[in-house]
C-alpha cells in the first residue's frame, strides 16, 4: 500500500522516521518522481511555465501537445531498456 505524504526535504524536516521507515514511503517517492518529472519537463522545456493562449480549450490543446512531445522525447530511452 502506498501512503500519501509530503517529501522529506531536509534532515530537519517535519517528516521523521515514523513516516520514512515504511516501505510505502519509498514506493510513494518512486511514483511521485514518475508523475512530477513530465510536469517539470513541460515547464522547463515545453514552454508551459506561462501559457500564451487564452481559453481553456487552447491551453488544454497546448498542454496535450507538450505532453506528447515529452513522451516522444522519452521514447528512445524506454525502448532501449
Amino acid at each position: 500500500m502506498v501512503t500519501p505524504h509530503v517529501a522529506q526535504t531536509s534532515p530537519y524536516s517535519a517528516i521523521d522516521g515514523r513516516t520514512t521507515r515504511h516501505p510505502g514511503y519509498a514506493q510513494s517517492q518512486r511514483h511521485r518522481k514518475k508523475i512530477e518529472d513530465p510536469f517539470g519537463w513541460a515547464r522547463a522545456v515545453g514552454g508551459m511555465a506561462q501559457t500564451m493562449y487564452r481559453g481553456i480549450e487552447r491551453a488544454r490543446a497546448r498542454f496535450t501537445l507538450t505532453m506528447v512531445a515529452c513522451n516522444l522525447a522519452r521514447l528512445p530511452k524506454l525502448l532501449a531498456a
